[in-house]
């Protein structure tokens, strides 16, 4: 397995981490999502207990979103019905808010809704720690339309109180090389919540804390500690492999988010009997599954329709949308053109430069200099503020540093409802105030 930085082999790394764990933890909880990253850390974590002969159990939390694969939910069974000598299983079915992301008329569905059951995905599974709306335990954290993050928080928080500890470690299986947010949750610069000087946790709550034993495995890491170790693991990645997605592609996610919408047309070829299903569960599954991908939902060069300029092409597909989401996506489009035409916003200078090379037609550009706030960024900036709203500045620079009315239009193209494209990050809660939304995206990372 490879090193990190300083020389240390990645599993040596995690064994001294999980020893911090638990050490100074007297309540720990393993996040577990199916995936192939939570399955190879709970490996690492019971191989870590066997060997040093640690017998108090560990709380493993799955939730459990509805709508998956057969061999996910096979997995999980397997694992929630296995090491019952190290670990007490809680398997979450609940009706939470989980976004959808295929349909701008649906902006979220709530797995194992009980007034929908006739139409759910796949029966409730039977094994030990179901929880379902039917065995709710006393004082459980309020879920009925509660966002999916939200709840996730509340529910460590009330495992932490249920257990007594002083302290509780939720285990997270997240790796820096899948995103930038995961990078930044372990190295920014400015973290200042966690245990001790252990960059890699982070404070929740009092006494609760986030744990990344393996932040720093790569993928590869990942499939050599399963071979070499003979660890069981969720066979659907062998299934993506048969069908030719990309090893760095392989992921377990909701098929109706947006990181999960690539690989909702293979349910189709993996498993035609779920597809089904799935089709009658969330409004626009099977539209996003046929054109995902496609021009018909912003994928690829997209032409601009003739007589159009993107303005115009863009308030022609807003005219579209349901009253709801724009009532929604409003104060962020409201936010944004602010930002770049009253206050200015800051590019890079190489982006910058090519501005002042090549500025757009329909509108004029002030350079306001270097950055005035006391953010730091590891790239020179400078900040720039146009006198209206531009409409293409393809070819200025990155698509995603540049605002103008193509990136807008393509985000509705995309049922972006929550506009991502234009650098919005994803909130907890709808219609909550963007500084509410930025506090909240900070405690998820």
């Amino acid at each position: 397995m490879k090193g990190t930085k300083k020389g240390v082999d990645v599993w040596e790394a995690t064994q001294r981490r999980l020893k911090v764990v638990f050490r100074d933890f007297d309540n720990v909880v393993l996040a577990f999502s199916g995936g192939k990253d939570s399955g190879v850390m709970l490996n690492a974590t019971l191989a870590h207990m066997r060997e040093h002969g640690i017998t108090k159990k560990i709380t493993v939390v799955h939730f459990d979103y509805e709508a998956q694969y057969q061999a996910t939910t096979d997995y999980v069974t397997e694992v929630m019905t296995s090491n019952l000598d190290l670990i007490d299983p809680v398997w979450i079915c609940l009706p939470m808010a989980v976004i959808s992301e295929v349909s701008m008329y649906q902006s979220h569905w709530k797995p194992w809704d009980p007034e929908l059951e006739d139409i759910w995905v796949r029966p409730l599974p039977d094994a030990p720690g179901v929880i379902h709306t039917g065995n709710v335990p006393e004082g459980f954290p309020k879920y009925d339309g509660v966002w999916d993050y939200t709840f996730q928080e509340q529910v460590s928080r009330w495992l932490h109180r249920c257990s007594g500890a002083d302290r509780t470690a939720i285990l997270v299986g997240i790796r820096t090389q899948e995103s930038h947010h995961r990078q930044a949750a372990i190295h920014r610069e400015d973290k200042h919540a966690m245990w001790q000087s252990y960059r890699w946790t982070t404070k929740l709550s009092d006494g609760v804390y986030n744990a990344y034993p393996i932040h720093d495995w790569n993928v590869e890491d990942v499939w050599v500690a399963n071979g070499d170790r003979q660890w069981s693991y969720n066979e659907l990645y062998d299934l993506f492999h048969l069908v030719g997605v990309p090893l760095s592609d392989m992921r377990v996610a909701s098929p109706f988010r947006g990181e999960g919408q690539e690989n909702l047309k293979l349910y189709r070829e993996i498993e035609p009997d779920t597809w089904g299903r799935l089709v009658g569960r969330v409004n626009g599954a099977n539209f996003t599954a046929i054109y995902g991908g496609t021009r018909a939902m912003g994928a690829g060069k997209i032409k601009l329709p003739e007589g159009h300029t993107w303005k115009s092409y863009a308030v022609f597909l807003w005219k579209t949308l349901p009253e709801e989401r724009r009532a929604e996506m409003l104060p962020k489009i409201r936010t944004t053109m602010r930002y770049w035409t009253v206050s200015g916003g800051a590019l890079t200078t190489g982006t910058a430069a090519n501005l002042r090379e090549n500025p757009p037609e329909d509108a004029a550009i002030e350079f306001l200099g270097a950055p005035t706030d006391n953010r730091k960024r590891k790239t020179p900036m400078e900040v720039v503020r146009f006198s209206r709203y531009p409409d293409d500045l393809s070819g200025r620079g990155p698509v995603a540093e540049l605002p103008d009315w193509r990136r807008m239009a393509l985000c509705f193209l995309r049922n972006d409802w929550q506009l991502k494209g234009m650098g919005f990050g994803q909130t907890a809660i709808r219609h909550t105030q963007r500084v509410r939304a930025l506090e909240k995206l900070k405690e998820v990372l």
